[in-house]
């Protein structure tokens, strides 16, 4: 597993779809994050929910974490956003160290989409986050940064992967994922 900043190379608006929040039962750092992705290509540093927004107040438990097919990467296995329930422990990610927090509620709601692709080398890897002042990334030279603020040609940090899971589990298969 690799952590690197990627290129983003595509912002695309997708139309509405189901999108799952994770809050957390512990007060998370701005720099709190969790990985996730569309494929087992890779994953993007969503960060917690801890700022003000244009549009929102603070939510310092809380993860928007995207539409709901996606993967969420946890110490070398991934589970799809909509099967998580109450009570998993989960291992968030900060600058300083990683840390394991349980959740206490999975909130699902209809909202609009963006994709985002990224690039690194020749592999491609992409997230469907709510398209919300409220969801941030880490951006290489800024920090944090809206995914409406978020531009082509900007970096963000992803963790890269090799695809092939079976019920989350790392398999040496030919696998195509888009």
């Amino acid at each position: 597993m690799n952590k690197d900043y990627l290129e983003v190379t595509r912002i695309e608006e997708i139309g509405e779809g189901m999108r799952v929040c994770l809050d957390l039962i512990d007060i998370l750092q701005p720099s709190d994050g969790l990985y996730i992705g569309n494929t087992g290509h890779g994953y993007l540093k969503v960060l917690a929910e801890n700022r003000e927004s244009k549009d929102y107040p603070a939510r310092p438990f809380r993860i928007n974490c995207g539409a709901f097919h996606q993967y969420l990467y946890q110490n070398a296995k991934t589970y799809y956003l909509h099967e998580l329930t109450p009570g998993e422990k989960l291992t968030l990610g900060d600058e300083a160290a990683d840390r394991e927090i349980a959740v206490g509620r999975v909130k699902i709601e209809k909202r609009p989409f963006v994709r985002v692709e990224c690039r690194c080398g020749e592999q491609t890897i992409s997230a469907t986050l709510q398209q919300s002042s409220s969801v941030y990334l880490l951006e290489e030279n800024l920090g944090e940064v809206s995914i409406l603020d978020l531009k082509e040609g900007q970096k963000v940090l992803g963790l890269l992967d090799k695809p092939g899971r079976h019920l989350g589990e790392q398999i040496d298969e030919i696998i195509v994922e888009k």
